[in-house]
């Protein structure tokens, strides 16, 4: 799954290139770093790839979220809503900026239910935020058309589907911004490391700026000639976190082949049990199969078949009982836990979370298991997985 499973030469190299000159923050001393920008390169590197304008690398995939949100006129007042199924990341960047998450079913695409999306847009609505989980793609066809008819911004969250489409185009480039990860787990990896997508020159502008302290990188050579026309925070990625980037980016391609083939094989050998169901995929072609992700017939087998898989030294995300990922164990959330204090409006919002339930998304969830690919598995262990994966369940059912 993760871009860390063939790491070699190419990313030894970029990051030699940048160990020779000494410079590592990717802002200044133009002289001594003799021309490598390896930040540049790799934003210039995410436009070509994603086929977009403009490109800002960040510290990691939540400050990209807070950046994007930022640049997007998202604060105070404003609701966002999301999945009720993401990384906790996604929330914590809603809250960063002073918005309200509204957090909404999913259905069996584990992503956004279009139809609890618009039950739940109200006056204070202002962005609807799909999280790209597990390698595939929520409905756009259906969010775009939602957005569309009420003016709201779409900001994808593709932290999880870094090189997925949906329809020919890259997951990340299809609303107002789009944002990826690139730690440690992540499809590539920069070890840690973010970025935002757009289109819209005003936003890119707001980004570069956001996430070096409020610069606008118009001094030139001379960083402390910069203009700061409004604040920002340090969300810079460095120059050496770059550098593995820039490779991992030219081995994408190999990357989705690699999980593809691999996913396939596991998916025909479980597909043989008739009572597994399996996730689904509004564009089937665009799935990087990072996960292969499938359902049970009840929480129960769920539970069970997820402890069988472990047992056999499998590894195995029963989301459902999970503490970074599902609503359910999101106790800090739901307390409203914050080592500052939340405006007044903001912690009335958050006030009703100690109380929601979500059946609908429980019932999709606590069904689900989802098995990681890996990059780094042979033809035979990728067989004796599928097998073993499937005897694993099958002895739950």
């Amino acid at each position: 799954m993760p871009g860390f499973e063939l790491f070699g030469a190419e990313e030894r190299k970029e990051v030699n290139d940048v160990l020779e000159t000494g410079i590592y923050m990717r802002y200044g001393f133009d002289g001594p770093r003799k021309g490598i920008w390896k930040a540049k390169e790799l934003e210039q590197a995410l436009c070509e790839r994603f086929n977009v304008e403009y490109a800002q690398l960040t510290s990691s995939g939540t400050t990209a979220l807070t950046t994007a949100m930022a640049a997007l006129g998202l604060g105070a007042g404003d609701e966002v809503i999301m999945p009720t199924f993401t990384f906790v990341a996604s929330f914590e960047a809603v809250l960063s900026v002073g918005a309200t998450p509204v957090l909404v079913d999913v259905d069996d695409t584990m992503t956004l239910d279009p139809a609890a999306v618009r039950a739940a847009i109200t006056p204070r609505t202002k962005c609807v935020m799909p999280v790209h989980m597990c390698g595939s793609m929520a409905d756009m066809d259906a969010l775009m058309e939602i957005c569309k008819a009420h003016n709201l911004i779409l900001l994808e969250d593709a932290c999880q589907s870094t090189g997925a489409t949906h329809k020919g185009r890259a997951l990340g480039s299809i609303g107002h911004a789009g944002t990826f990860s690139f730690d440690f787990v992540k499809t590539i990896t920069c070890a840690e490391g973010g970025a935002i997508i757009t289109n819209d020159k005003d936003v890119y502008t707001k980004c570069d700026a956001y996430s070096d302290h409020g610069h606008d990188h118009l001094g030139g050579a001379d960083r402390g000639a910069d203009g700061h026309p409004h604040l920002g925070y340090n969300f810079r990625i460095s120059e050496l976190h770059a550098a593995v980037g820039l490779a991992q980016i030219r081995k994408l391609d190999r990357f989705l082949a690699i999980l593809r083939n691999n996913h396939e094989i596991v998916k025909a050998a479980l597909a043989t049990l008739p009572q597994v169901e399996f996730r689904r995929i509004p564009d089937p072609s665009g799935d990087s199969c990072t996960h292969l992700s499938f359902f049970l017939p009840d929480l129960e087998t769920a539970r069970n078949a997820a402890k069988a898989m472990k047992a056999a030294g499998l590894p195995a995300f029963h989301w459902f009982d999970n503490n970074w990922h599902y609503f359910r164990k999101w106790n800090h959330l739901q307390e409203g836990a914050t080592l500052t204090r939340f405006p007044e409006q903001l912690a009335k919002d958050l006030a009703a979370y100690q109380t929601k339930q979500f059946p609908a998304s429980d019932a999709i969830i606590g069904r689900c298991i989802s098995f990681p690919i890996s990059l780094a598995w042979t033809d035979a262990e990728v067989r004796e997985r599928a097998e073993k994966l499937t005897a694993a369940v099958k002895s739950a059912l």
